[in-house]
């Protein structure tokens, strides 16, 4: 199966499916004598996990990572990186009346286009178990990332249509991971769990958007023409299960102003840093980072699985009527936190390597 790799200087390579023996990743390229910190990996996975609240699948994984191989001592040795992580609390069964059938808004139909078959255990390979994988990489990519002094860091800012109207630049992890669903605005997370939960007891679903802010890129990150800092944002969280919308800086809104009132103007501070009065662009220009916070907003449509009668058709054509059974997050926003702040990671760890070749006088 093609397209299961992303990165060129920090190359990731996932595998495995929801309901298989587990899933994995490859991490190639890492530098040589990185400190692997197993415990803030482990913390990632544990954000990302099901079962770890009431608005969430009530499958229960431990999603314990096993390190194979490119680290001797919690230090890198500049091998690739294995890492496994197990599946053990599989209900196949639970898919049994979906095995001939195509499911609204999932991947069954186009699989079955493309590969002339699929894997009807919870979606196998589109499962967003796989994002397990990617969160163990990424966890390794964000400590790359803070070795450069950059920081990454999501939150949800909406459900539904209970929504934060600004940005928090000035945000802990420890304020996002205070209630289930990762919003740092308290009265507003309420509101968002209340929503999820009516959700939930109708058989329905919610989506929602997540915020996520990267701090100290230092100027100079991106590639010009096809690898554009954005362009490559973008591709990372639209290639998330559920991700429908990437907007970065001003993104749509910016649409609706002048030219005037957009553009970003220069300026230098006392120390001779050279900053933008504002930050529009969302620290990209020309696909390159000028040095300003990098921030985007992610949208997540509502989980496709709900617990209703759909109409839908099956592999012969025949019109059927499917209700969706199993283990299932009425939303999954709150759980992708740490999905897009590890693709973030992916993509600025994989620039930072990758620019330390572009000027002989610059290693950033």
């Amino acid at each position: 199966m093609a397209g299961s790799s992303f990165g060129k200087a920090f190359i990731v390579s996932t595998f495995g499916e929801s309901h298989g023996s587990g899933i994995g990743v490859v991490i190639d390229g890492c530098p040589a004598g990185l400190n692997i910190d197993q415990e803030f990996i482990q913390s990632q996975l544990d954000r990302r996990k099901p079962g770890q609240s009431h608005i969430s699948t009530p499958r229960s994984e431990k999603d314990k990572l096993q390190i194979l191989s490119g680290v001797l001592n919690d230090i890198s040795t500049g091998a690739p990186i294995a890492i496994w992580i197990g599946n053990f609390d599989q209900h196949s069964q639970d898919y049994d009346h979906i095995k001939q059938a195509f499911r609204p808004s999932h991947a069954d139909y186009t699989y079955f286009q493309k590969y002339g078959l699929r894997d009807h255990r919870g979606g196998g390979r589109s499962s967003a178990r796989e994002t397990a994988a990617r969160v163990a990489a990424g966890s390794i990519a964000a400590l790359l990332c803070r070795h450069f002094g950059i920081t990454i860091l999501g939150y949800v800012s909406s459900i539904g249509n209970i929504a934060l109207t600004k940005y928090v630049f000035e945000c802990t992890l420890d304020k996002v991971d205070q209630t289930p669903v990762r919003c740092p605005d308290l009265e507003l997370a309420k509101l968002m769990e209340k929503n999820i939960i009516e959700a939930k007891e109708k058989g329905d679903s919610l989506g929602g958007n997540i915020h996520c802010i990267i701090e100290g890129v230092k100027p100079g990150l991106g590639e010009p023409v096809f690898d554009r800092l954005e362009a490559d944002l973008a591709k990372a969280m639209l290639s998330i299960n559920a991700v429908k919308a990437f907007e970065i800086g001003s993104g749509f809104a910016g649409t609706t102003q002048y030219g005037s009132e957009h553009n970003d103007p220069f300026t230098t501070t006392e120390d001779g840093s050279v900053r933008t009065t504002s930050n529009n662009s969302g620290g990209v220009q020309g696909g390159i980072s000028n040095g300003m916070p990098i921030y985007f907003r992610v949208g997540f449509k509502p989980t496709s699985t709900i617990l209703q009668s759909q109409q839908s058709i099956n592999e012969k054509g025949e019109a059927i009527t499917i209700e969706g059974k199993g283990r299932h997050d009425p939303c999954v926003v709150p759980r992708a936190v740490p999905i897009v702040e590890s693709m973030a990671a992916l993509v600025i760890a994989d620039h930072v390597l990758r620019n330390r070749t572009s000027r002989l006088d610059i290693m950033l």
